[in-house]
């Protein structure tokens, strides 16, 4: 992976995947301080975020690089009209990797191609979020102790979801069962579910999360999303995990979002076993230590 940009979760073999995440389980129980240490992380946020942003740059800094960037737009010459090709082109002679999130989906591919810096895609639109698939894989493999052949159930927004579409790519290397459960207008994108299709993924379709919550292993909820929906108001209390649910689940249940969450779980849940979601967003941290050195070269 030295050198290489991090555009999509399809651009990753099985064994790159693994790499990423053997290497996760080394900086969580040990990480060295000065492995990148004259690196320099150029993080440019065009949309909000928390975890994203600020793990990465936590993960930089943990390991001895430097951070530039900028977390809106309006801090820079976006604002006069300047291309992201300009805008990316000019960065990478002032980085040595790049961590893009933007609006517009193909973003990132776009970005990778105006610099000869690596780019890693911190989410285009409602494209793709590879690095949070790996951290997702690796949380995963932490609570159940593997990745083949468990049971996920992905629920909300699968249309706008881009986690949902980068980890549902990802699980075809691990023979899982999946089950998406969403409104008719929020159903996962006709390419996706084809690709599902080609790669021999099993899947179906549901539209209530009690069809499906006794079956499975990982219960993947998340947000629907406000700054992408229209009929917001009409579906945001569609599916709610309540605490009195999980009465009849497996015991080895976990559950994940990927964060920001509104009101899809119950605030009571945080303090259940099976919640695994703040922890989830923790190895976001390891996860992305050891990306950026696999990419950077660091050992």
């Amino acid at each position: 992976m030295k050198n290489r940009s991090l555009i999509s979760i399809c651009d990753v073999t099985k064994e790159e995947i693994l790499q990423v995440l053997k290497r996760a389980e080394e900086m969580k129980k040990r990480a060295p301080k000065d492995l990148l240490k004259g690196k320099i992380l150029a993080s440019c946020f065009y949309e909000p975020s928390t975890r994203t942003r600020l793990s990465f740059e936590a993960a930089m800094l943990r390991l001895g690089g430097d951070v530039i960037g900028f977390s809106e737009s309006l801090n820079i010459s976006a604002k006069k009209g300047e291309s992201l090709h300009d805008t990316m082109k000019t960065i990478g002679g002032y980085a040595d990797l790049i961590v893009l999130r933007h609006p517009m989906e193909g973003s990132a591919r776009a970005a990778s191609e105006s610099t000869n810096k690596p780019v890693i895609n911190a989410g285009d639109g409602a494209n793709q979020h590879p690095t949070q698939t790996l951290l997702d894989l690796f949380s995963i493999k932490e609570c159940q102790g593997k990745l083949k052949n468990l049971n996920i159930a992905f629920v909300g927004d699968l249309k706008y979801g881009r986690t949902v579409h980068s980890l549902c790519t990802a699980c075809a290397h691990f023979d899982m069962r999946l089950f998406f459960v969403s409104p008719e207008l929020l159903s996962l994108p006709e390419e996706i579910a084809h690709l599902l299709k080609k790669q021999g993924v099993k899947f179906s379709f549901h539209r209530s999360m009690e069809e499906v919550i006794g079956k499975v292993d990982i219960l993947y909820m998340t947000r629907l999303q406000r700054e992408r929906l229209e009929d917001y108001e009409k579906l945001k209390d569609a599916y709610v995990l309540k605490e009195e649910m999980l009465k009849k689940v497996k015991p080895n249940l976990k559950i994940f979002h990927p964060l920001p969450r509104v009101n899809e779980i119950e605030i009571s849940i945080d303090s259940h076993p099976m919640a695994y979601y703040f922890q989830q967003a923790e190895n976001g941290l390891y996860v992305r230590m050891a990306i950026l050195s696999l990419i950077l070269g660091g050992t």
